[in-house]
C-alpha cells in the first residue's frame, strides 16, 4: 500500500512559524445547512430565522447563524492544524466581519503564528491564526485559536518558543461590521421575543438561561460530520476506546451552540455575535450529559459611527448536569466547579 498519497496530519514538529495552509474544501452553504443547525441546536433568533423580519430591518435576507459559519470555516482546518490535537485550548481575536447568506461559498486559510513544545517532550502548543473568506474573496471571519498537539517523534528537535501576542479583547471600533445599517423602527420586539434592548441591560447583571438539553450521541455525531471535521477524539469510537477517557470527547463547538442557543431566553434581541475575546473549554462533555448555561453583562460599548446598535459584553457559562440558577463557576477553593464546561468572553449586537 503506498502511504505517500494518505493524509495523516501535522504533527507538533511539522508545524513552522510563517507557514501558511491552505484548506481543502471549499463550502457552499445552503438552506439545507440551517434547517439542520435548527434541528441540532433550537437557534430562536428572528433575523437569523425569518427572511421577512430580516429584509424589514435592512438585511439581503436572513443571514446564517454566526456560530455555523465558524463551525464550517473551523471544520475545514481540521486536515492540517489539528487531526492530531489532543485538546483545543482557547480562542482570542476573533472577529465576524461580513454576513453570511445562503449560497455563499466559504474556504479557509491558517496561518501559524506560535509554537511552544511541552515539557514532556511528546506534544506541544500549535497557535494558528484563521481566515474565512466567500466566493467575492471578502474576509466573514478571523480569530486566533491554539491547540495541543501530539508530537510524531518524543526525540525530534523543534524550534524555538514563539507564543503571539494577542489582545485581550477586541475594541468596540471593530465590531458591528457584519451587521448593515438597521431600521430599528421596523424591528418587531413581539415577534423577536423581547421588549429588551440595549439600553435595558445593565453591568453585572447576571441571567440564568433556565432551560437545559440533553447532548445525544447521535447528535453530536451528525454536527460534527456536518462540519466536515474530521479529529478523531470527536467521531472514532474504535481510537478513543484506547485513548484517555474511552470514549469519544463532543466536539467544544457543539457545547458553545447548545449554550449560545440556550441563552436566547433572557437575550432574545441579542441576535449577533459580533466578536470572541477569548474562551476556554473548561471541563470535556460527553453523551447523555444535559447542558445548562448563564450569562453576566460584563461591559457595555457604543459602537462609533453606529446609532442603531450598540454592543454587550457577554460572559457565557456552560455548565453539566448542574442548574445555572446560583451561576456556577468556581468552587470554594477558587478552582472551576467541575460541572462547567465553557467560559466563553463574547462581545454581542443587539438594537438601540
Amino acid at each position: 500500500m503506498s502511504k505517500s498519497k494518505i493524509n495523516v496530519g501535522n504533527f507538533f514538529e511539522d508545524f513552522k512559524i510563517g507557514q501558511v495552509l491552505r484548506h481543502a474544501a471549499p463550502r457552499t452553504v445552503t438552506v439545507g445547512e440551517v434547517a439542520l443547525y435548527t434541528a441540532l441546536y433550537l437557534p430562536r433568533f428572528a433575523v437569523q430565522s425569518s427572511k421577512a423580519f430580516a429584509q424589514a430591518i435592512g438585511y439581503q435576507e436572513a443571514p446564517i447563524d454566526d456560530m455555523l459559519v465558524f463551525h464550517l470555516v473551523l471544520g475545514k482546518t481540521v486536515p492540517d492544524v489539528s487531526l492530531n490535537a489532543l485538546a483545543n485550548l482557547g480562542y482570542a481575536d476573533f472577529k465576524f466581519l461580513a454576513p453570511v447568506y445562503p449560497g455563499d461559498t466559504l474556504d479557509a486559510t491558517s496561518k501559524v503564528i506560535g509554537l511552544k513544545e511541552n515539557s514532556n517532550k511528546e506534544t506541544g502548543v500549535v497557535y494558528v491564526r484563521t481566515t474565512g473568506k466567500n466566493q467575492r474573496g471578502e474576509t466573514v471571519l478571523s480569530y486566533a485559536r491554539w491547540v495541543m498537539v501530539k508530537k510524531r517523534d518524543k526525540d525530534a528537535p523543534v524550534g524555538p518558543t514563539v507564543v503571539p501576542d494577542l489582545p485581550k479583547a477586541v475594541t468596540p471600533s471593530e465590531l458591528g461590521k457584519a451587521v448593515p445599517s438597521l431600521n430599528v423602527a421596523a424591528y418587531d420586539k413581539a415577534l423577536a421575543g423581547s421588549p429588551f434592548f440595549w439600553g435595558d441591560y445593565e453591568v453585572g447583571e447576571k441571567i440564568d438561561h433556565i432551560d437545559g438539553m440533553t447532548v445525544e450521541e447521535a447528535e453530536h455525531m451528525l454536527a460534527t460530520r456536518l462540519y466536515q471535521n474530521n479529529s478523531k477524539v470527536h467521531f472514532n469510537q474504535y481510537y478513543e476506546s484506547q485513548g484517555r477517557f474511552g470514549k469519544r470527547i463532543i466536539y467544544g463547538g457543539h457545547v458553545i451552540s447548545m449554550a449560545r442557543a440556550l441563552s436566547f431566553n433572557g437575550l432574545e434581541n441579542v441576535f449577533h455575535v459580533s466578536a470572541v475575546n477569548g474562551g476556554k473549554h473548561v471541563n470535556p462533555l460527553f453523551a447523555g450529559g444535559t447542558i445548562f448555561a448563564w450569562s453576566e453583562v460584563l461591559d457595555k460599548a457604543e459602537i462609533p459611527g453606529r446609532t442603531d446598535i450598540g454592543a454587550l459584553r457577554l460572559r457565557l457559562v456552560a455548565s453539566k448536569d448542574k442548574p445555572c440558577a446560583e451561576f456556577p463557576l468556581n468552587g470554594s477553593d477558587g478552582k472551576p466547579d467541575p460541572a462547567v464546561l465553557l467560559d466563553l468572553d463574547y462581545w454581542a449586537v443587539l438594537p438601540r
